[in-house]
């Protein structure tokens, strides 16, 4: 347990979601046992063990993180934030706020949700069975408020929305954030194409992953990737990390011929339709933030579609080349299975308030540059319209 400790704290650092000295990790191994020492600890110990779960991360996260989280959670009138992007509808439903480290207050938001902010921008998140479920939580929280904070920064610009404070400060500090990062990304697959063999595949799904991680254009488990190769899809399993895919990927033929794609990614069924629509081979689907939040800009304030813009958009909307659509994850009439197959094209397809899909003929080179170039734009894109 000490080793799954220290990596997901390892994690928390390197995608830049802590700094190093910060994070606060509780898990249970015999007894309860902590990263290191905090005068939060005694209070975090009656939480797990109110909850009963076997872990726990309390943070301050790292700016531009912090100061977002800490605008959203002192100006919401509620005790709770609900931004609107999927990851938040299907994984997180709403973020509980809390006004301080009380143990009667934690412990009641946290029966009820995985994890929530305190006024002072920090986060707590729980994992029932383990680190890694906390570390998802915590990863996605962060995720989904920057993405919420940018969204309402532009209905703010626009004057649909009133922001107080030094909201503008903290956007352009965010921007500035994520463009050093982002915009030196000079790393591209290397492994070569065509695959003469399934471990060629395989090697090539793992790279791809990987980098796809450290560019940050997915976080925590979120994303999927895929090849066809022989008439069989080898996809990530649902659950798995792209930066750890090495004995994780999945074998599914594509006649659906076997049981494989029981384990396989939840858009497994999205991946196949596209190879049987499209002479694709590979495809590649993550969160970048900047696409996500492009996807969620609408001056239509009064439509009398708004909520329920990921499943009935009533225009066709496009980042230049690039169509943006709706769709939801699992089943029914207005799911991706429903949308990606048919609009995926070009670049790639953002579906709204969820991620980017880029697929291609030729290997992960090209569809790994489509996904960061259209993040880029996107990112560009949205500073024209506020700045």
């Amino acid at each position: 347990m000490a080793g799954v400790k220290e990596k997901y704290l390892q994690k928390l650092i390197s995608q830049r979601l802590c700094n190093s000295t910060d994070p606060l990790v509780g898990f249970l191994d015999a007894d309860l046992q902590w990263s290191r020492e905090s005068d939060k600890t005694e209070i975090l110990s009656q939480v797990v063990n109110s909850l009963g779960v076997s872990a726990i991360i309390y943070s301050i996260p790292r700016e531009p993180y912090k100061s977002m989280i800490k605008y959203l959670a002192s100006y919401e009138e509620k005790d709770f934030l609900k931004p609107e992007d999927t990851e938040t509808r299907t994984f997180l439903h709403d973020i509980p706020i809390a006004q301080n480290l009380n143990v009667g207050e934690l412990t009641q938001k946290l029966k009820k949700r995985k994890g929530l902010v305190l006024k002072d921008g920090s986060v707590i998140a729980q994992g029932a069975i383990g680190v890694e479920q906390a570390f998802v939580t915590f990863s996605s929280i962060c995720f989904s408020l920057f993405v919420k904070f940018m969204c309402d920064f532009y209905y703010h610009k626009k004057n649909l929305m009133k922001m107080e404070g030094e909201v503008e400060e903290i956007a352009k500090n965010a921007i500035k954030c994520y463009e050093d990062h982002l915009l030196p990304f000079d790393k591209m697959p290397q492994s070569p194409y065509p695959f003469e063999k399934e471990d060629d595949a395989i090697a090539a799904i793992i790279e791809a992953g990987s980098l796809t991680v450290e560019s940050g254009l997915v976080d925590s488990f979120f994303g999927n990737i895929s090849c066809l190769f022989e008439n069989t899809i080898y996809i990530s399993q649902t659950g798995s990390s792209l930066d750890e895919l090495e004995g994780y990927i999945d074998p599914c033929p594509i006649d659906n011929s076997k049981t494989n794609a029981i384990t396989a990614s939840s858009e497994f069924s999205t991946h196949r339709a596209i190879y049987l629509k499209k002479k694709f081979n590979a495809i590649l689907h993550g969160h970048p933030k900047f696409s996500v939040i492009y996807s969620m800009l609408c001056d239509k304030i009064n439509c009398p579609n708004r909520g329920k813009c990921h499943i009935s958009c009533s225009d066709r909307r496009f980042m230049k080349d690039v169509p943006i659509v709706t769709g939801e994850v699992g089943r029914g009439k207005n799911t991706l299975l429903q949308t990606v197959p048919e609009y995926i094209s070009g670049r790639g397809v953002i579906v709204f308030g969820h991620g980017v899909f880029t697929a291609g003929g030729s290997g992960f080179y090209e569809i790994f540059r489509n996904l960061l170039e259209i993040e880029k734009e996107a990112l560009w894109a949205y500073k024209d319209l506020v700045f």
